[in-house]
């Protein structure tokens, strides 16, 4: 009697128990027909589950239930523990790539000289260059408050010098006594460790 109880839950399982969020493979499939797609995408067509099961067999690969909704099933014969692990992999490295972007922050003055601007243009182009995302922040006082518009200004010359590296994801806006824009580094960008030297000055003649 203990047997038939786990062949039952077993059984249960199979049509829909605690595993049905997985996907089925092989003898797990339990459906007398299936739409079946060979291991380089082809279109095999609709064959009898025993047939689909023999195939795999032969060619030692699983039979993978890749579209359980559709009637019959879509199955697609693969090596399933490669397939794992590729899927595996890809999602570790998507999960890399996204800790690798990091927001920093430049702060600015709305009045801020042109040399002071140039170093922390060059801060933000390097916090591009390295892949990751910039929060750009104007920093009023006092009467500046009263002129929105000298740090607009200042955002958009700072988006429009680096926009080969990156764009706006997030346009200037107000926040209190600041003025904050995020800029993004364009996906095309390859993360690097360090920003490249910059080369030296021709001695003069």
């Amino acid at each position: 009697m203990g047997t038939r109880s786990n062949e039952n839950r077993k059984h249960s399982s199979d049509q829909g128990g605690p595993i049905s969020s997985e996907t089925r493979i092989n003898d797990r499939i339990r459906v007398p027909e299936v739409r079946l797609v060979g291991p380089a995408g082809e279109q095999v067509g609709i064959v009898r589950i025993e047939d689909a099961l023999r195939l795999a067999q032969e060619n030692d690969l699983d039979l993978v239930e890749v579209a359980p909704q559709a009637r019959p099933p879509v199955c697609k014969l693969m090596d399933f523990g490669k397939f794992k692990y590729e899927s595996a992999q890809k999602a570790r490295e998507s999960r890399r790539n996204q800790q690798l972007t990091v927001i920093k922050e430049q702060k600015l003055r709305p009045k801020i000289d042109q040399h002071d601007y140039e170093t922390k243009k060059g801060h933000v182009s390097r916090f591009l260059a390295a892949g990751n995302k910039v929060k750009v922040t104007i920093m009023f006082r006092g009467r500046e408050q009263s002129r929105p518009e000298l740090g607009y200004r200042l955002l958009q010359k700072l988006a429009e010098d680096v926009t080969e590296l990156g764009f706006v994801e997030s346009s200037a806006k107000q926040d209190g006594r600041n003025m904050i824009m995020v800029l993004a580094p364009h996906k095309n960008v390859k993360p690097k460790a360090k920003a490249e030297p910059a080369p030296a000055p021709a001695p003069e003649a």
